[in-house]
């Protein structure tokens, strides 16, 4: 069974990381103290050249976790400028292209494009948020999907509000620090939307099939991330991307490439740059380092 188009929903719009969801012994740590990774690239050798800071992040957190401080407050500190993914829009136009990319008005119902032995289980799901049965019927496959993977995890205390762009956001206007996005909420949702109907129907299928263990891996996630170990977000999430090579090449290794060409242009340019982008995004073969690495450029792990 193949459950890379879940994990990868969770990776790119709440965990930016994707993870089995077995258990395995970890160091212990203090309850609250996290060490997320972080990287410095720098620019040509010159007086004028540009430095940025590489910045993996969970989108969602529950509250009471310390990780900005120490390299990474200190690299926030040292910034002119903050990019992230997407710096969302207003409650109103997210609505509206939310509705533009991912719901449907003719065709087959969603529960319809289902195999018959999964429709009872995404009828349960949909019950189980509290909704109608039919609720989602209209919905896009990639659009029910991530609707799935998100709710249950906000029921279990993980909020936005937590996460790191949230944070950093906050602070960069309370600094006054400029906020860019690499990419729109239009392109966001247009990498879910482009993908094929047999991938977006794999994809709510793997979800509906890991539902149960959701908790689970995001727990595993998190002490991942605050242990500062992107080689096992790597290796847990590789292996799973091999099996759907178009999600894993539209939503991961195009996206790192085009992020490492931005990288190399503004490196040009003088200036210090706090770049925050999800985690999955920078470990193993095709994350944002190694394509830098194919431009000539060197990410170096930023110890502390």
């Amino acid at each position: 069974m193949n459950h890379a188009p879940f994990r990868t929903a969770l990776a790119l719009l709440a965990l930016a990381a994707a993870l089995p969801a077995c258990a395995q012994k970890t160091p212990a740590r203090a309850a609250n103290d996290a060490d997320p990774a972080l990287w410095v690239v720098h620019g040509p050798a010159s007086a004028h050249r540009g430095t940025v800071y590489l910045f993996g992040t969970i989108h969602v957190l529950k509250p009471g976790l310390s990780w900005f401080d120490e390299a990474v407050k200190t690299a926030f500190d040292r910034s002119d400028q903050v990019v992230l993914e997407l710096v969302m829009p207003d409650a109103t136009t997210m609505q509206g292209i939310v509705k533009a990319t991912g719901l449907t008005s003719s065709g087959p119902t969603l529960t319809e494009q289902l195999p018959p032995d999964k429709r009872a289980a995404f009828t349960k799901a949909v019950v189980d948020l509290g909704l109608p049965a039919n609720a989602l019927d209209r919905y896009k496959p990639w659009l029910a999907a991530t609707t799935l993977s998100i709710t249950p995890l906000e029921k279990l205390g993980y909020d936005p509000a937590n996460g790191p762009e949230h944070v950093i956001t906050a602070a960069a206007e309370a600094a006054h620090k400029p906020v860019i996005g690499l990419e729109t909420a239009q392109q966001q949702l247009g990498y879910f939307g482009g993908l094929s109907q047999k991938a977006q129907v794999q994809f709510l299928v793997s979800t509906l099939d890991e539902l149960p263990s959701v908790g689970t891996q995001m727990r595993k996630m998190v002490d991942e991330w605050a242990q500062g170990r992107p080689e096992a977000l790597a290796e847990d999430m590789n292996d799973d991307l091999k099996e759907s090579p178009e999600v894993a090449q539209t939503l991961l290794v195009d996206r790192n490439r085009r992020w490492a060409q931005w990288i190399k242009a503004r490196l040009a340019k003088p200036g210090t740059v706090f770049m925050a982008v999800g985690a999955g995004h920078l470990a193993g073969a095709d994350s944002v380092q190694a394509q830098l690495a194919k431009l000539g450029l060197k990410a170096k792990r930023v110890k502390y």
